[in-house]
């Protein structure tokens, strides 16, 4: 199955709101915080309370009979129990330029993506110890949603934001992604994308000859179809990772 990776909109797509553009006579823009194929996610302040919320622009070629911002919301409302998952406040339609855009509000968590955490350290790469803690607190976190029956369907380093690292991995994870195909497919997909983030958090391809053997039983050498030979859900891979010894 071909995945949509992340990507920012082209240009006759983008919103490109500044700071102290106001949504909803209720929200100042702060600052983007990122972009997608969806839309783009703003750093905003509620002009009455000063609360700091992220709100989510729908771009409206993407968003035909507002299907996909009503599918997010709904998805985040049954996921809302899942602690890695952002927190959704409410909806609202805004006025950008001479169009109706749907904007979606939810928490606003500070912390680093996971990419410029990796780009700070040496070599640009984690140890295989710490690679496994982050994917242990990855895998934890998609458990939730997996059990639920539901998937996250664009799982990268750009979607991981850790607020903290120490003996474990305290990480959030944006962007839920509406996939075809059928639930239990995105879910397998889910899996191949956790093992990249770990086989990435390592050094990819220039470090993969050097890594242990009990990395390499889990990168599987990047191939999808061993990989989920290997860990048939979410729940294979925990149990792996808990009864991991090293030699």
């Amino acid at each position: 199955m071909t995945r949509r990776r992340y990507e920012t909109a082209p240009p006759a797509l983008a919103f490109d709101l500044e700071p102290g553009h106001v949504l909803d006579d209720r929200y100042v823009v702060v600052g983007p915080l990122g972009a997608g194929w969806e839309g783009e996610v703003y750093r905003v302040r509620e002009r009455r309370t000063r609360i700091e919320r992220a709100a989510k622009l729908f771009y409206p070629q993407r968003n035909r009979g507002d299907r996909v911002a009503s599918t997010y919301a709904r998805k985040l409302h049954k996921l809302r129990r899942c602690e890695v998952l952002i927190r959704y406040h409410g909806r609202c339609e805004v006025e950008v330029g001479d169009q109706e855009v749907t904007c979606l509000i939810s928490e606003c968590v500070e912390g680093e993506l996971l990419s410029g955490f990796l780009a700070r350290q040496p070599g640009q790469k984690l140890s295989p110890f710490q690679a496994v803690h982050l994917l242990y607190a990855l895998v934890c976190g998609m458990e939730a949603i997996h059990h639920q029956g539901e998937y996250h369907g664009d799982l990268h380093k750009e979607n991981v934001i850790l607020q903290g690292v120490g003996l474990t991995f305290e990480l959030k994870l944006l962007d839920l992604y509406t996939q075809p195909g059928s639930s239990a497919e995105n879910r397998r997909e889910d899996i191949v994308d956790l093992v990249r983030i770990f086989y990435e958090a390592l050094g990819g391809r220039r470090t993969y000859s050097r890594q242990p053997q009990e990395v390499k039983e889990i990168v599987r050498g990047m191939r999808r179809k061993l990989i989920l030979e290997r860990f048939r859900n979410i729940w294979d891979l925990r149990y792996h990772l808990e009864e991991l010894r090293w030699e």
